[in-house]
């Protein structure tokens, strides 16, 4: 649905707040430890967790060391006083050799295309599976858009382009402009070619509209793959494989079928489209499915005199772990993504502690929520949503951190997908206090609402956001820096090289922790239920009591 953006100039935001908002110079400012900070990153990022892989010893040790910190700052663990919450999880498994053939070109398996499958079968074989064009792979009876309005996908594998619509033609009105919807999202169109009876699904990789390169798909698709359990009939009606393939195989199978992917990529985001190629896909591997409990990490602090009613923070703890198959450096330590924001919570839940122990105690709890499987889909968290240890009924919001600054101290806060819920003025608030400005992100095109743990809970509409960072340094020295950092750091998403540096200004991870807290501590000592603003996805589920015109 179309996102409504605030017209409120920030100077005038709490005015146009019915929210409670304590004056900022009544809080007390906690006094984070980055010394301490630093080293949880370090140390959750070492070779020793081994990237951290869910299911495996990386995880148990990640186990450890978190529910040790929650103990030793004072919360108690959450699940009947344990710190952990088994999430049932599957491993698949598909084998590096396979033999892919689509419309008769030879596929190579990471170099041209990864698949792989979510079933409990021993062998994938598919003979002569017809190929069938769907565009953006679409359903969404609101837009009035349907790309498989007419045909009948039993025994044939979709073939699907990245992101939705409106990313294509952002001024045409169309779903939410340059902003991915969740119908742009990978998870989605995998969903929705099971839905229509689909053998299989296979997305067309770009860079620009997917938000990251090839090798980010080749690093996080290829090795295990975790997924949430499911109950038989779920599972049953799953697509048999799913994959990706780049943009330059895709379009020497449309070149092969007598037809331009260019052309068709244009027709599709006018209008809804499928296209049968005329071409067949063969596609067999060897499968393998390995069963396991993951967990999360669950720890809370009591409230007094609502202590029923909880605000959450959410950051996941894992990463993709090892690949004994790249030469050289194996282990994708995952230092910014996520042992950063793992390490944030920490922090903030030190500081809540510390402060309740001197005597300022909050009204609701606090509990924190170390997830797991964020990497492979949001599994952690979509298991807690719809497994709350606390009724989501009573859980007042979610702060998420996923990622923290490590390019310094700058005049704006990030916002991802600004103007959705009265959550974000207690933000904004907390923003101004700090002589900054509140703004949204500047790639709203890379769904960046859709792929992280907040959004599990915003499916329930519980009001949950993922913010923090900016885009302005405060001075030329740290724009240097940044610039600096930048070039460094190129290429590290869901690579090997994402590991802690001693180097890194924490300076502006610090600030954008206190955002978090102050926020989180005036909605703790009021009465307040933020919701959702008209016109967003979740406003039904938990409307906001004030209106963004």
């Amino acid at each position: 649905m179309r996102l409504l953006v605030s017209a409120c100039a920030l100077t005038v935001l709490s005015a146009c707040s019915q929210y409670s908002t304590a004056p900022q110079s009544s809080l007390t400012a906690p006094e984070f430890n980055e010394a301490r900070f630093r080293q949880d990153i370090q140390t959750l990022s070492s070779d020793k967790f081994e990237g951290r892989a869910p299911t495996t010893h990386g995880e148990t040790l990640t186990l450890d060391y978190l529910s040790k910190a929650f103990a030793a700052a004072g919360l108690e663990g959450a699940n009947g006083g344990s710190y952990l919450q088994a999430v049932p999880m599957v491993s698949y498994t598909a084998s590096e050799q396979q033999q892919i053939s689509l419309g008769g070109i030879p596929m190579t398996y990471r170099k041209d295309i990864v698949m792989g499958s979510r079933h409990d079968t021993k062998q994938v074989d598919i003979k002569n599976a017809p190929l069938v064009f769907v565009g953006y792979g679409i359903n969404a009876p609101e837009y009035s858009w349907n790309d498989y309005q007419g045909v009948d996908m039993k025994g044939k594998i979709a073939v699907i382009l990245v992101n939705d619509p409106g990313f294509a033609l952002p001024d045409s009105g169309k779903f939410d402009g340059k902003a991915m919807t969740y119908y742009g999202r990978w998870t989605y169109k995998y969903e929705e070619a099971s839905r229509q009876g689909a053998l299989g699904a296979i997305i067309i990789h770009d860079t620009k509209p997917a938000a990251y390169p090839w090798s980010v798909v080749e690093n996080s698709w290829t090795g295990a793959q975790q997924d949430l359990v499911l109950d038989k009939k779920t599972q049953d009606s799953r697509v048999q494989v799913e994959g990706w393939i780049t943009k330059d195989k895709a379009n020497a199978l449309f070149e092969k079928a007598g037809l331009s992917l260019a052309t068709l990529t244009d027709r599709a985001a006018s209008s809804p489209v499928h296209v049968a190629l005329e071409q067949e896909a063969n596609i067999a591997f060897a499968n393998k499915a390995e069963y396991a409990n993951s967990y999360n990490v669950v720890a809370t602090l009591p409230g007094t005199s609502a202590n029923d009613e909880h605000i959450l923070f959410t950051a996941h703890w894992d990463h993709i772990g090892i690949d004994p198959s790249r030469e050289g450096d194996q282990i994708y330590n995952g230092a910014l993504d996520n042992a950063s924001g793992t390490a944030g919570i920490l922090e903030i839940a030190r500081q809540f502690a510390l402060q309740a122990k001197n005597g300022s105690p909050l009204k609701r709890s606090i509990t924190f929520v170390a997830t797991t499987g964020e990497e492979q889909g949001l599994l952690g968290s979509r298991y807690y949503a719809a497994n709350p240890i606390y009724p989501l009924d009573k859980t007042v919001a979610v702060f998420n951190l996923d990622s923290t600054n490590i390019y310094g101290r700058t005049s704006d806060y990030t916002v991802v997908g600004k103007g959705k819920s009265e959550l974000e003025n207690y933000l904004a608030n907390a923003v101004k206090a700090q002589n900054r400005a509140v703004v949204a992100e500047s790639r709203p095109e890379s769904g960046g609402f859709f792929r992280s743990d907040h959004f599990s809970f915003a499916k329930f509409g519980v009001p949950a956001v993922f913010a923090g960072g900016g885009s302005q340094p405060v001075d030329e020295a740290t724009a240097k820096y940044k610039a600096d950092m930048k070039e460094k750091f190129k290429g590290c998403y869901h690579n090997v090289c994402d590991e802690y540096r001693a180097d890194w200004d924490l300076s502006g991870a610090l600030e954008d922790l206190g955002v978090y807290f102050q926020a989180a501590k005036v909605l703790a000592n009021s009465n307040d239920w933020p919701g959702y603003y008209p016109g967003t996805e979740f406003h039904s589920l938990r409307p906001a009591k004030t209106a963004v015109k």
